[in-house]
């Protein structure tokens, strides 16, 4: 399990400054309906905008 998360979203509400995500569990899912490939095939549904 990963030890830190790293976010750049500063507009996050989770965004917790230096570049790390304050959120206490995360969800990133797949955008499309099959397996994701690539980064830009995932949503990270744990952003809750400021």
């Amino acid at each position: 399990m990963a030890k830190d998360v790293i976010c750049e979203v500063s507009s996050c509400r989770n965004w917790a400054g230096n570049n790390r995500c304050g959120a206490e569990s995360i969800l990133i899912a797949s955008t499309q309906e099959t397996t994701a490939h690539r980064s830009a095939e995932t949503d990270c549904k744990t952003f809750d905008p400021k």
